[in-house]
């Protein structure tokens, strides 16, 4: 009988830290299992869940009601949701130490093993323990003379997605905008390409999920390492701002680098909608398409758990289990399995880190 818990998951993207941040989730709730959310350890060991990048995100003050407001904005035939302001470090500063702090805890609890190198990733998948690994989701919390960068590269931070959405010192994001292509402003700014060159420099990966056209360009220009979506899909298939086009697919395969099939529903539906009753069918079209585009050693999964409303019959990570039989359905042989599942991620990660 084929297990249906392998091959382990490498996952490309989660927001598991911000709900300790919003105070909902404690560390016992996260060992012990909940009913909120869409992670924690007895859901990871169901699912077959080896790790993945935890963001480190700075969530822009919505309240309640507007944050409602937005999912019930991205069920209309046509959206534009207004982004929210550049968020000063001052003030982010302090949210991203927060959750640095909560990764450390969760380290210290036995809940997973903070992660630097592949083989750290390798050792944590031998050893039945969750491997995580550092990432920011937005780059607000670091400083123009790049010292927190060093200091959060001391703590174990090893990629960053320059923007989340919002404009930043660094450059412009994409809104959440129905249909509609990624190029929607200026690109990085002059702070934003030294970020590029900085990263570059101590081999942390560069993430360009939430980075509109023009700021994909520009990091593309200036990079010297494989370009990395953590947690996009295809715009052939979801004319999304978010997603990729077929001209930016076609520079991450000149780069050797990588994409994630983001599950969030609202990037895999041809409608745009914020609807969780979508067929895994629909991701595996994404990953059928991605794979065309860029070759079946660039693609793996970005799931966006704890940050987005995904399909209802994989629902949370112990729905892993039936993606996995849903790509053997499909004819993904146990080679492929293995590669999308984390094997791609490792060959990118030993390259992007100068492993190799």
């Amino acid at each position: 009988m084929t297990n249906t818990s392998s091959p382990i998951i490498f996952d490309g993207h989660n927001d598991f830290l911000l709900r300790f941040y919003r105070k909902s989730l404690t560390i016992t709730d996260a060992l012990k299992g909940t009913d909120t959310g869409q992670m924690d350890l007895p859901r990871a060991k169901a699912g077959g869940f080896g790790g993945g990048f935890y963001a480190l995100y700075v969530p822009s003050d919505l309240g309640t009601a507007a944050r409602a407001s937005y999912e019930d904005k991205m069920n209309e035939p046509r959206y534009d949701l207004p982004l929210p302001e550049e968020v000063h470090w001052n003030d982010a500063i302090k949210v991203v130490l927060s959750e640095v702090a909560t990764f450390k805890k969760l380290e210290k609890a036995g809940f997973l093993k903070g992660c630097t190198s592949t083989q750290d990733i390798l050792t944590a998948f031998e050893s039945d323990t969750i491997a995580g690994v550092l990432h920011m989701e937005g780059a607000e919390a670091i400083d123009e003379e790049f010292e927190t960068l060093e200091v959060l590269y001391a703590a174990g931070l090893r990629s960053i997605g320059p923007v989340w959405s919002r404009p930043t010192k660094f450059g412009h994001g994409v809104p959440f905008r129905y249909p509609s292509t990624g190029d929607t402003g200026p690109g990085l700014t002059d702070l934003g390409k030294k970020l590029v060159t900085e990263c570059n420099r101590l081999g942390v990966m560069l993430d360009v999920s939430h980075l509109n056209e023009k700021g994909f360009d520009d990091l593309a220009a200036i990079t010297d390492a494989p370009i990395v979506a953590t947690h996009s899909n295809a715009y052939a298939i979801c004319p999304h701002a978010r997603n990729l086009t077929d001209r930016q697919l076609a520079v991450i395969a000149e780069s050797d680098g990588m994409v994630g099939l983001n599950f969030a529903v609202a990037f895999l539906r041809p409608d745009g909608q914020q609807n969780v009753d979508t067929d895994i069918e629909l991701m595996l079209r994404h990953l059928d398409y991605l794979m065309e585009k860029l070759g079946e050693d660039r693609v793996g999964l970005g799931s966006d758990f704890d940050g987005a409303d995904i399909p209802q019959n994989v629902k949370d990570l112990s729905g892993l289990t039936r993606l996995r039989e849903a790509m053997r359905e499909h004819g993904y042989g146990e080679e492929l399995m293995a590669k999308l599942c984390h094997g791609n991620w490792m060959r990118l990660l030993q390259k992007t880190w100068k492993e190799q």
